[in-house]
């Protein structure tokens, strides 16, 4: 097959009935000096908040897929709670319409060399955005499920006029045919900031600049580890106001976050069970593909689970939950070899290296930006441990922690979201006090 066939097939979701009909559609690219901007438009669509979330909403705690589908479906949250929160979510703001668009924007791999990634930005329809929040997702393990083929939940914020830029990784988009290198924090850091730069002069373009030039970072789960090492990377190569790159955080929210890889790892082997399985085999080839590690997966990982990384982890065509069922075990030593769990053979502590190094708490680096933690402490997929750790490697900083008995993991995304939506309202109400 072609690259261009490669490249078309990648392309379909984009321009099939996930994307608006053709009347609604407004040219952004046929704009003033658009070949010279670095955000290349290929897809969008209007989306009517007031209906409801659309049918394609990645919901964090939503029933199943199709198995292998390859889109998305309509999709309902699995609990009560999760629905009342969804709820809440579509009840305030008044900016119903949003605008989707996605693009493409230039970034790099892990050895630095050119690479053309995709993402969204989600806009109020017809109004400039009050700042814009960089939304870093979840883990995801199906292109469906990436924001550039998707409506991400996060979008509600836009009821709020907020505007989101929201970048699907490498590995997921229009580079689906790649290896995403999960938890590679510098890496992932760089191609989600890369995606606002390439997208701040195109808002400026079509006339849709901010109202105020400073930022929001959010994300929970990967999400949220990748926001805080998005925040390191601004306050410490972006944080010169002289310069045409400078950018100025307003507040981060981070949720949920695997903050210290290592410890995340240890809490795998030590009580030899992996919660969420498919984070074991995701988590050692991020490790090792992603930092050019001289491991061979298959002498830290179990045949028969090395044996299906490509079928089912990398076509991208099956969710999270859908692997968990394959993999079938949450019992360690089952996933790993004898030598993957001996926290003391050389393998593994070259692995451990490599963890420690993309743990963003392990950075020689002190937030300066405010920032909201959310972490339940029933956490069975990101130990509650990455949590403390964070608040104790961080004691002076501008931190507001909430630590609570708020259940799983993915009940909690939604928790997130709406908490995050809170804070933002209440800012505004004090910010209007001194207007």
């Amino acid at each position: 097959m072609s690259r261009k066939s490669i490249f078309i097939l990648l392309l379909l979701p984009l321009l099939s009935g996930c994307y608006f009909k053709q009347e609604q559609y407004v040219d952004f690219s046929d704009i003033e000096g658009a070949k010279d901007l670095k955000f290349k438009v290929i897809g969008q669509r209007e989306t009517d908040l007031s209906e409801g979330l659309p049918a394609d909403c990645y919901l964090p705690d939503g029933t199943d897929l199709g198995e292998g589908s390859g889109n998305l479906v309509s999709r309902k949250t699995s609990s009560t709670t999760g629905t009342n929160i969804v709820q809440q979510l579509l009840k305030y703001g008044n900016q119903n319409r949003v605008t989707e668009i996605v693009g493409t924007y230039p970034s790099h791999d892990n050895e630095w060399n050119d690479i053309t990634l995709s993402g969204k930005v989600m806009l109020p329809k017809g109004k400039r955005p009050k700042r814009i929040i960089i939304v870093s997702h979840y883990t995801v393990c199906s292109d469906a499920e990436a924001p550039s083929n998707c409506f991400s939940l996060e979008g509600v914020l836009v009821k709020l006029g907020y505007g989101l830029v929201i970048p699907d990784y490498m590995g997921y988009g229009v580079t689906a045919n790649q290896i995403h290198p999960y938890l590679v924090m510098d890496q992932t850091a760089r191609n989600v900031f890369d995606m606002y730069l390439a997208v701040r002069p195109w808002l400026k373009a079509i006339g849709m600049e901010p109202e105020h030039d400073d930022i929001y970072l959010m994300g929970y789960s990967q999400g949220g580890a990748t926001a805080m090492a998005v925040e390191h990377l601004i306050e410490t190569e972006y944080c010169f106001p002289e310069t045409d790159d400078y950018t100025k955080i307003r507040r981060v929210f981070a949720g949920g976050g695997p903050y210290d890889v290592k410890a995340t790892y240890e809490r795998f082997v030590t009580t030899d069970t992996a919660s969420y399985p498919v984070a074991v085999p995701l988590v050692l080839q991020g490790m090792i593909k992603g930092n050019n590690l001289n491991i061979q997966m298959n002498d830290i990982m179990q045949d028969w689970l090395y044996n299906k990384l490509d079928e089912w982890i990398n076509s991208k065509q099956y969710t999270s939950a859908q692997i968990n069922k394959f993999i079938n075990t949450k019992v360690t030593h089952e996933l790993l070899t004898p030598e993957g769990v001996t926290q003391t053979s050389g393998k593994v502590a070259e692995l451990y290296k490599a963890m420690t190094i993309n743990s963003i708490i392990s950075q020689d680096w002190v937030p300066e930006a405010s920032v909201y933690i959310m972490h339940s402490m029933d956490d069975e997929t990101v130990p509650f441990t990455n949590a403390s750790n964070a608040k104790a490697r961080w004691t002076n900083a501008n931190i507001m922690y909430n630590f609570g008995h708020y259940g799983s993991h993915v009940q909690t995304a939604l928790r997130f979201i709406y908490s995050v939506q809170s804070l933002l309202q209440e800012e505004e109400k004090e910010m209007k006090k001194y207007e």
